[in-house]
């Protein structure tokens, strides 16, 4: 009788594991269903990555995105977005020091650990253009000097539905640069009417102070190393390819997904395999993250808009008529 043959993970994977529970066990105490979101949210945190959150007024996207951010013992700002923004109110501006006769700059609130943009939607162009380069290279340059954010850094940002008034559409420069975005939907029946009860059981304790640290700054760092050690074998990575390069010719799309869009799933699918205590990425971890690593990084064309058919729709349909590797 053969003996059977048992793998074992080349990277321990025990304690990021537990990290994750840690996370979910603190945002269970306030927020109610919603697993999936949770779910990429933390996989968006173990890869280093921006999430954009969408959804209708009142279903928590802000008091989730704060909450999570709060189970990190790390630095925290949040920023309203608004039409009269100015690129200085998030990045800072110089203010001359009559004492020194020189100018010193004031670091705007974009210079922390984990930025909350509330309604993201709501300021132009101009205000979006100040977040293109820190969200990219983790750094800011004001008159000729860079400076560069401390790690971990993790902007969390939330948008009403463009339909609604007094939003601007995101460039689609500023769009790349979100590892996710997450579409939330109203609760069930069941989770609203859970949500009320515990509303009233809480009285009037803040939800933000029942959340309680459970990870530090260098934690976060070290696992997010052990994110990007996971291993993913070579007919995955051509998946991946294959799925985004089909978005490239496909006759709904106006624009598909750039390599950019690739390493996001790539890198996505990594975090959710590590959350699960594997340190190997199969085809359902690619799968699990197309969506939210996609839709936001495509174009429809207007024909197809106007016939109500959604991003969501035809990435399904490019993953369905590809081959699943075994």
């Amino acid at each position: 009788m053969e003996k059977e043959q048992v793998f074992e993970n080349r990277l321990e994977l025990s304690e990021l594991k537990k990290a994750v529970e840690l996370i979910k066990n603190e945002l269970k105490k306030i927020i109610v269903g919603q697993k999936k979101m949770i779910d990429l949210l933390i996989a968006a945190l173990l890869a280093d990555g921006h999430v954009l959150i969408e959804g209708v007024p009142g279903i928590a996207k802000t008091l989730t995105a704060k909450l999570m951010a709060k189970t990190i013992s790390a630095g925290f700002s949040r920023i309203q977005f608004t039409p009269d923004l100015m690129p200085s109110d998030v990045i800072g501006t110089s203010v001359f020091n009559m004492k020194k006769s020189e100018f010193e700059f004031n670091k705007g609130p974009v210079f922390s650990n984990m930025i909350l943009i509330d309604e993201i939607n709501r300021a132009p162009a101009k205000t979006q253009s100040a977040l293109l380069e820190v969200m990219e290279e983790r750094q800011v340059t004001v008159d000729g000097t860079t400076y560069l954010m401390d790690k971990p850094y993790m902007v969390l940002a939330t948008q009403n539905p463009i339909e609604h008034e007094g939003t601007y559409k995101l460039p689609e420069a500023q769009l790349d640069r979100f590892l996710f975005k997450i579409q939330m939907d109203y609760p069930s029946f069941d989770e609203e009417t859970t949500i009320l009860s515990e509303f009233h059981e809480r009285k009037h304790i803040n939800e933000v102070e029942a959340i309680k640290p459970v990870l530090t700054k260098k934690h976060v760092i070290d696992i997010q190393q052990k994110v990007n050690a996971v291993y993913i074998d070579k007919n995955l990575i051509q998946y991946i390819t294959q799925i985004v390069h089909d978005t490239r010719n496909n006759n709904s799309l106006y624009l598909g997904g750039s390599p950019r869009a690739s390493l996001a799933i790539m890198i996505g699918a990594k975090a959710i395999a590590a959350m699960q205590g594997r340190d190997f990425i199969n085809p359902e971890d690619i799968r699990e993250v197309t969506l939210p690593a996609l839709r936001h990084r495509i174009l429809l064309t207007p024909e197809k808009e106007m016939e109500g058919i959604k991003a969501d729709d035809v990435i399904r349909q490019i993953v369905e008529k590809i081959e699943v590797p075994r």
